[in-house]
């Protein structure tokens, strides 16, 4: 094995498990929900504020995060997000008030969660790989987000069962700055063949500038717009909707560990696809069978079979929208500032995410039921799928009938 291999394998590994830890800590906050609105006396309207501006702040600070490592390289970006997401859990464990919740939960871990996510990271991951193994890493990142949520999940409710929820944030602190020790590997992952001469030049605004003026561009933030708000309201409302429903804490532990379970299988398949297949046609898949799978799950008896049998389901669904979304925005403006762009999609994935987890929070404590929030989840992918359609997955006229540099193969 070259050198070149074995050092792609360590990034490959590295980025793995880091984004296995980014995940699954931030996929066990839905856990908090119940012993945090308790102690504070809150609705769940309060804290869902919190998790809903921390889905925002990750959006919000993605472009940024995607920036700085195509400018300063993504090692020192991990180091600040790293940082950001221990200090943020810790805020959260030692809050007295709502403010200490939306500074921590809300501002500072949606600060470290797109510092060391998947908006910085798989795009270093594509500029380390050929073109054509270039889907089935960012499939393998991707799936390992749902590693993290597998393992960690049942671990932090084992955490707050015997702790506390305080202490298990505390711990989840510590973890979080394991990420920097996985970040060193990174340093250097800007190499000049692994970028398109075509796109040697090309400064940051002007690349945006170019993406802000391509209709598809803004077709395929509409579609992560959906998937963010269908993924975040899933994550922090279903335990509570089971427990609403008369299941205990434990099918909502299986039914998210479902979901982790299968999307990894999920990511794998979708990303090995999309190097293969066309990507937008993917992508109009996974909505049109995710619109399909809540409307058959709010139409059937609820019962624990029908909720495993939707986590399956939802789970192979889940995360597979990200290798053909990201692999989209690196096909059609190139890898220079992908970082950057795919950070803007990214964004308004996290505007949606915003507005379900708090939407779900709201409608529930106005109306009492989620009823009409897993409806319009439903209606918005069926919609989104059509979108898809309709959209170019050409490269943008600069880059066409260029012949590129291929980056170094693992």
């Amino acid at each position: 094995m070259s050198k070149p291999v074995k050092l792609l394998s360590v990034v490959v590994v590295c980025a793995c498990v880091l984004l296995a830890i980014n995940f699954g800590m931030r996929a066990s906050f839905g856990f908090f929900m119940g012993p945090i609105s308790s102690h504070f006396g809150y609705g769940r309207e309060v804290f869902a504020f919190s998790l809903a501006l921390q889905n925002l702040c990750w959006g919000l600070f993605a472009p940024a995060a995607g920036a700085v490592a195509d400018r300063f390289g993504t090692t020192k970006t991990i180091y600040i997000g790293s940082v950001a997401y221990a200090l943020g859990l810790y805020v959260t464990a030692t809050a007295e008030n709502y403010w200490g919740l939306n500074i921590g939960a809300g501002v500072l871990v949606g600060m470290g969660i797109a510092g060391t996510g998947f908006g910085v990271v798989l795009p270093a991951l594509a500029r380390m790989v050929s073109e054509e193994n270039r889907g089935l890493a960012l499939g393998l990142g991707t799936a390992a987000g749902s590693v993290g949520q597998l393992l960690v999940i049942p671990l932090a409710q084992e955490f707050i069962t015997g702790y506390g929820w305080q202490i298990t944030l505390m711990i989840l602190a510590a973890g979080s700055l394991c990420m920097v020790l996985l970040s060193r590997p990174f340093k250097g992952d800007i190499s000049p063949p692994a970028v398109n001469a075509n796109a040697k030049d090309q400064t940051m605004l002007e690349a945006v500038k170019e993406a802000s003026g391509h209709l598809h561009y803004w077709l395929l933030i509409a579609g992560f717009f959906v998937c963010g708000f269908q993924l975040a309201f899933i994550t922090v409302h279903m335990p509570a909707y089971l427990s609403d429903h008369g299941f205990d804490t434990q099918v909502a532990v299986i039914s998210l560990s479902l979901i982790g379970l299968f999307n990894i299988f999920g990511c794998l398949l979708f990303g090995s696809w999309s190097g293969k297949y066309s990507k937008k046609n993917l992508l109009g898949i996974i909505y049109l069978f995710r619109a399909v799978a809540i409307a058959a799950f709010m139409l059937a008896p609820i019962t624990t079979t029908t909720v495993y049998l939707f986590s399956i389901v939802t789970g192979f669904l889940w995360l597979a929208t990200v290798p053909p979304t990201s692999g989209l925005v690196a096909q059609m403006f190139g890898l220079k500032h992908m970082g950057t762009l795919y950070g803007i999609v990214f964004l308004n994935h996290q505007l949606g995410s915003f507005l379900g987890v708090w939407i779900g929070g709201y409608l529930y404590d106005t109306t009492g039921s989620y009823d009409n929030v897993w409806w319009s989840a439903a209606a918005i992918a069926l919609v989104t799928a059509a979108i898809h359609v309709v959209i170019d997955e050409r490269p943008v006229k600069r880059l066409r009938n260029v012949n590129t540099p291929s980056p170094v193969t693992p």
